[in-house]
């Protein structure tokens, strides 16, 4: 193996332990002083469920757990709301759009509550300013944990 990506790879678990060790904390509870770069884990209880990465965590985490975000900001939230509602299949036709779907009578109600259940959600981060590292911290990350709202497919 390439001794520059043997380097970022062996970097990884020991974040990732940094990362799963760490105290959860609920959104409404952050502290004053945060990283500004890193990866963040969103689970219910034992479970986790969702693994992203930022250069502006807190600008992020807000993104995801306020009740006015987008489907811009709140993919989680749009993530789980297409589960609850059926709507799995992307489209990039206005029909069936993400814009679309927010005003949708069922798809609608779902990223609402979606959003509130996620500002309730334990939250855990670690910092990590390395962009590579950062990628492939996420994608450790979601591999090992299964974590069931990341995608990797192509769109």
């Amino acid at each position: 193996m390439n001794p520059i990506f043997r380097d970022f790879i062996e970097r990884l678990e020991p974040k990732f332990q940094q990362l799963i060790t760490m105290a959860p904390v609920k959104y409404c509870n952050l502290p004053r002083h945060l990283p500004k770069r890193g990866l963040y884990l969103f689970s219910d209880g034992d479970a986790h469920l969702y693994v992203g990465r930022t250069n502006r965590l807190r600008e992020r985490l807000r993104g995801h757990c306020t009740p006015s975000a987008t489907h811009f900001t709140a993919t989680f939230a749009f993530r789980i709301a297409r589960q609850m509602s059926g709507f799995l299949k992307a489209t990039y036709k206005t029909e069936g759009s993400r814009a679309e779907l927010v005003s949708h009578e069922v798809f609608g109600p779902a990223f609402a509550k979606a959003k509130a259940r996620i500002v309730d959600m334990d939250l855990r981060y670690v910092e990590e300013n390395e962009p590579v590292s950062q990628a492939l911290l996420e994608i450790y990350v979601a591999t090992v944990l299964g974590t069931p709202f990341n995608d990797f497919d192509n769109h």
